[in-house]
Order: structure tokens, then C-alpha cells, then sequence
């Protein structure tokens, strides 16, 4: 006798129930409606890459996570994000693309960390990018967040807003207070504001060696106001670097556009403590948050990069992009009851030949619902009519056909209301209409 062994998957990985699932699948529908909708074209690479290739930019932690594997003499990685694949993508076929370059992808990507809550090693990423040859309009900037307004307008899943901010602007504004080469230490203490409040971040800052600047920071990343408001107050400071300018400038001119891409000024602000990726984007940069669940932290985050592909080619290609962890927001808004699961069938109906004899006039009958999108499941099971109800109930498709003899010989259809508990005959010809 073989040996029985207990079914189980590896933490970290998320496996969901059939109504879970649709649910899953409608929002990522959703989501891939809306990126179509503004024109961005579907891009799928391959799950695995070179390490080579996929590790050309990577270090730290980041190649601690990479699941990394010898096949033969071939030295793999499962991609981590969907950033490098692009980026080796682009510049493998950039003869062939079309700039700018839009593209959305919605895969998995896998890291090895550690699993806790909202945290996965394997996970759905959404992401659009668009790719520039030497140059990239600053209206494209503006497009990124009228993309999210849109998705998250569609998912309903309550208010949110959209927090933009400009790389140059903080790294002009440290500049300007002689703590250049500070920089980035500073911004990982901002960046965590929320978490441990003001008056810890200014006690890190002093242990970083700002203490003469700290009040200055503080009051910079505490400027309160509209978006308007909060542009006047930055132009209104004394700083000296010509970077600074120019980041105020992009942000002004990127609120401004916002409103013409008609995103309402309730779903967006300025928040100058945000700097996404130290490393890594130089301009505009932004993150979406639910109001009303701060604490799920950003659901969507990306903003504006100088050089995608520079570990594939010297060409130039500046891009700006943003991902939503499709994976995560989903886990974390059923776990909030945000979302909830009511579909437990693709199927609109679900046909019922009451015996074998029967089965052709229910494929007859599938064939022309489906001809009409109208999605049919026909049980071929059950030895009484008791039976075949009771799947049909539990199933939770909304309506019952029941195909027997009456309903062959008259040419109709009973349908059954599984809700209700109504029925009701309807001839063959009529069937479709019914659903419509």
C-alpha cells in the first residue's frame, strides 16, 4: 500500500478556494481592462532568466531572496520583479519597439524571505511602464497616476489617494544644507515617519550627524497645506541648488496635468516624505494608500527613473512606472473584510438532463447560450432528480435548467431560480433572451 502523504504547501504561498479565486481574477481583470484601456501593450517574459542577467544590478539583500538553481551548465534565477526582466527585454529588442514604449505585465515574481502577514514568496505583480529613447515627456508622469485613479475608481473598494513627491526635490533641498553625501541615510529615517512619529525620526537625525539641520528637515517634511499651497511654500524656501528648482518645477507642472487628465483633486496630494527606492528613481514618484486603511500601508507605488536599461546597453532609455502587489492588497483587503467572495460559479446556468437520453438537447441548449457569451455548465452526474438538485444548490450558479422528457417533446426549458425557488417553462427559442 502506498504511503499516504499529508497535502500541504510551503509558507508563503497563497492557494485559494474556487470563490476566492473568481474574486481574484475579477480584480486582476480589472486592473488589465484599465491598463488596456489607456493603450498600454502586454508583455509576458519568461519566469526564469540567467542569473547573469538577472543579478546585473542586484546586491544585498535583494540577491539573498533570489532563488537561484543550476540546470546543466546553466546558472538560473526565478525573476524577483518585473523591473529587470523589462529592462533586459527592452534592450534585446529595442530595434524592434516602438518609443515611447508602453507596456504592462501581470505576473508572479518569487523572493525567498521570510513570510508574515501580507508578505508572500510568491506573488501577483501588476505593473506599466513607459519606456522613452533618450528622452520621455514629463506628461507622461502625469499619466501614470490617472491610470491608478482609474483602476482603483473601478475597483471600488473605497476612498484612497495618491501621494506624489519628486526625488529632486529632496535631494536638492539636503543639498542646499550641505548633507549631499547623507542623503540617502536620511531619507530611510523619513521614510519612517509613520511608524515611529516625528519626534523619533528628529532623535535619528541628530544621531546621523544633522542636529544643526534637524528643526529644518523636520519643519521641510511637516509642510502642510493643498497641493497648491504646499508648491508656494516650497518655491517660498531659500535653498540653494538649481536641482531643487527644477523638482518643484516637474512636481507643479505634474499636479497641473493631473487635473487635466481628470483626476479628482480629492484623490491626490503632495507628501514630501515619500522617496521610494533610493537608488533608483531620480524624479517623480508616488504611492497610492486606501484613507480609510492606513495601516495596509501603500497598495501601489512607482515614479520616474533616468536609465532602465543601463547594465544592457548604452543606449539611454528613461522610463516611469508603477506595480500594484496585486497578491498582498488582495490578501490584506479580505482579511479587513474590504472584499468579500459571492460568486461561488463562472457559470450563469447549470443544466440538468433528467437522463443520458437527455444530454443532446442540453448540449443543444449550452451551445446556443454560449454562443450568446452566456456562460453554461451542464451536470452529467446525479441518479435522481434530488441529487442533481442538491449539486445544483450547492454549486451556487444562479439559475437551475431542467431537461426531461415534457420539456424535449414541447421544446422548452424549466427554469428553476435557485435563489427564489421560482420556476418557470420558456420555449427553446426564448432562452437566450431570458439571460440577456
Amino acid at each position: 500500500m502506498a504511503k499516504i502523504i499529508t497535502p500541504k504547501i510551503l509558507p508563503g504561498f497563497m492557494e485559494l478556494l474556487p470563490p476566492e479565486q473568481i474574486l481574484f481574477n475579477k480584480i486582476k481583470d480589472t486592473i488589465r481592462e484599465v491598463y488596456e484601456s489607456f493603450g498600454f501593450l502586454p508583455l509576458d517574459t519568461p519566469t526564469i532568466e540567467y542569473s547573469e542577467v538577472l543579478l546585473a544590478k542586484a546586491g544585498g539583500e535583494t540577491e539573498k531572496q533570489i532563488y537561484r538553481f543550476n540546470k546543466g551548465d546553466n546558472d538560473l534565477s526565478l525573476r524577483f520583479d518585473l523591473t529587470v526582466p523589462l529592462a533586459r527585454y527592452v534592450a534585446q529588442h529595442r530595434n524592434d519597439l516602438n518609443f515611447p514604449f508602453k507596456r504592462y505585465q501581470i505576473s508572479k515574481v518569487f523572493r525567498g524571505e521570510r513570510p508574515q502577514k501580507g508578505r508572500f514568496r510568491e506573488f501577483y505583480q501588476c505593473d506599466i511602464d513607459i519606456i522613452g529613447s533618450e528622452t520621455l515627456s514629463l506628461v507622461y508622469d502625469a499619466e501614470m497616476p490617472a491610470v491608478i485613479y482609474n483602476v482603483f475608481k473601478k475597483l471600488n473598494i473605497g476612498a484612497f489617494k495618491i501621494k506624489l513627491n519628486n526625488r529632486k526635490i529632496l535631494n536638492g533641498f539636503f543639498e542646499g544644507l550641505g548633507l549631499e553625501d547623507k542623503t540617502a541615510d536620511i531619507l530611510r529615517v523619513i521614510d519612517k515617519i509613520e511608524k515611529i512619529g516625528a519626534e523619533n525620526v528628529r532623535e535619528e537625525l541628530v544621531k546621523l550627524g544633522a542636529e544643526k539641520q534637524a528643526d529644518e528637515i523636520m519643519s521641510f517634511v511637516s509642510t502642510r497645506g493643498t497641493p497648491a499651497e504646499k508648491l508656494e511654500k516650497l518655491k517660498a524656501l531659500s535653498v540653494d541648488s538649481p536641482k531643487f528648482s527644477e523638482g518643484v518645477e516637474e512636481l507643479e507642472k505634474v499636479t497641473e496635468l493631473l487635473k487635466t487628465f481628470g483626476v479628482d483633486e480629492d484623490y491626490f496630494d503632495i507628501e514630501l516624505t515619500i522617496a521610494r527606492g533610493l537608488d533608483y528613481y531620480t524624479g517623480t514618484v508616488y504611492e497610492t494608500v486606501l484613507t480609510d486603511y492606513p495601516g495596509l500601508g501603500s497598495v501601489c507605488s512607482g515614479g520616474r527613473y533616468d536609465n532602465l536599461a543601463e547594465y544592457y546597453t548604452k543606449q539611454k532609455l528613461p522610463g516611469v512606472g508603477v506595480s500594484i502587489g496585486l497578491t498582498r492588497l488582495f490578501s490584506q483587503l479580505r482579511e479587513n473584510n474590504i472584499i468579500t467572495s459571492d460568486s461561488l460559479s463562472t457559470a450563469k446556468a447549470l443544466l440538468l438532463p433528467m437522463n443520458e437520453s437527455y444530454i443532446p438537447y442540453a448540449l443543444k441548449a449550452a451551445a446556443a447560450l454560449r454562443d450568446n457569451n452566456i456562460p453554461a455548465y451542464i451536470f452529467y452526474g446525479g441518479k435522481n432528480m434530488k441529487q442533481k438538485m442538491k449539486y445544483a444548490d450547492r454549486s451556487g450558479i444562479g439559475f437551475a435548467l431542467i431537461l426531461g422528457e415534457d420539456e424535449v417533446n414541447n421544446q422548452t426549458i424549466t427554469v428553476k431560480n435557485m435563489k427564489t425557488g421560482e420556476q418557470q417553462s420558456i420555449s427553446f427559442d426564448n432562452l437566450t433572451a431570458f439571460f440577456a
